[in-house]
């Protein structure tokens, strides 16, 4: 019964570490995030709850009415970089988070 009980700790501390070094590799910038995943076999993705806590970890911090945190990017073309703060002043600026593709 021991013997069980010691597998059954082990095989959960394992899980656990597996969940924690996936939302550590989910709070890691874009480029990064997606070189990590995409060596990962694809049961891992079976086992791990990666919807829920791809959720957790990319929620963000920013309540409504805060202001944006400042960030650089570069132009679809790549011909030039925009940075948030070049437009603090001017006409309101809408950000919009999310994927069209």
């Amino acid at each position: 019964m021991r013997r069980i009980l010691k597998i059954l700790v082990g095989i959960v501390a394992v899980y656990l570490a597996a969940l924690a070094s996936l939302y550590a590799i989910m709070t890691l910038p874009p480029e990064h995030f997606a070189r990590i995943i995409a060596t990962l076999p694809s049961p891992v993705f079976m086992i791990l709850p990666f919807p829920s806590l791809w959720k957790i970890a990319r929620a963000g911090h920013l309540s409504v009415g805060e202001p944006a945190p400042d960030f650089d990017l570069a132009t679809l073309d790549k011909s030039a970089r925009v940075r948030l703060s070049s437009f603090l002043g001017n006409k309101p600026v809408v950000l919009i988070f999310g994927s069209y593709t």
